[in-house]
């Protein structure tokens, strides 16, 4: 089963037993994978259901496929997991937000901070949100992590309003200040900061928007190494990693 193409369309409405596959990817079924009429493929709405379907027709710009069954898809995480990280310079968000996908993270806030020395822009969210897919589909997952870009700190550290726990990973910190992944339970935000990290002020904001601090050991991390450090430490002290 898992040796079947996945593909996301837009959202089905549960009665449809036929739709078309377009844009990327009809494209990247065409002319990457080479499917053909008569292959047996599985169909991602963003629902968490995954849909068996066979390709009826090809034709220029897409393709017909007929479902056969659906099932909602085992691989997606029981509890939320939200990173929220400093831009990056280079390609290295990118990394992040791949890999923080293959590790069952929910949704992913990249943000502007005072040390942050990257910038972001429309064209760069879309990548971001393209990496995201292509990582759901390699893992096997049903959804796509929401992307959201944040222009300033302030607004990023709210958006997490809603979460039962709040780490807040700083280069500064000692290892006793207070967050502790071993006891996690329930929805989880998690920060990490830039290549230039944060400042005292950011830190003490975070703290009356309800974060803790937390360590990530004696050694100074680089940013992307955080931040994947944090979504595993999460994953696994959730039980997404069992």
């Amino acid at each position: 089963m898992s040796g079947r193409k996945r593909f996301f369309i837009e959202k089905l409405n549960g009665n449809e037993t036929e739709v078309f596959l377009e844009g990327e990817e009809f494209i990247h079924a065409k002319t990457v994978l080479r499917v053909e009429e008569g292959a047996e493929i599985i169909l991602l709405d963003g629902s968490g259901k995954e849909y068996f379907a066979i390709v009826a027709k090809i034709e220029k710009h897409r393709l017909l496929a007929h479902i056969t069954g659906a099932i909602v898809g085992e691989r997606e995480p029981e509890t939320p997991i939200y990173l929220l990280c400093g831009a990056l310079k280079g390609d290295k968000t990118e990394l992040i937000v791949q890999k923080a996908t293959e590790l069952g993270v929910s949704k992913i806030g990249v943000f502007s901070s005072e040390y942050c020395s990257a910038f972001m822009n429309g064209n760069k969210i879309d990548r971001l949100k393209k990496v995201a897919k292509e990582a759901a589909k390699q893992c096997l997952r049903s959804r796509v992590p929401e992307i959201e870009y944040f222009g300033d700190f302030e607004s990023a550290m709210k958006s997490a309003s809603g979460y039962k726990n709040k780490l807040f990973a700083c280069e500064f910190l000692e290892s006793n200040c207070g967050g502790d992944f071993s006891r996690l339970s329930g929805s989880t935000a998690v920060v990490v900061g830039s290549e230039g990290g944060f400042s005292h002020r950011e830190y003490e904001l975070s703290q009356t928007l309800g974060f803790t601090g937390i360590s990530l050991g004696k050694r100074i991390l680089r940013a992307e190494t955080a931040a994947i450090a944090v979504c595993t430490l999460a994953a696994f002290a959730l039980g997404e990693l069992k």
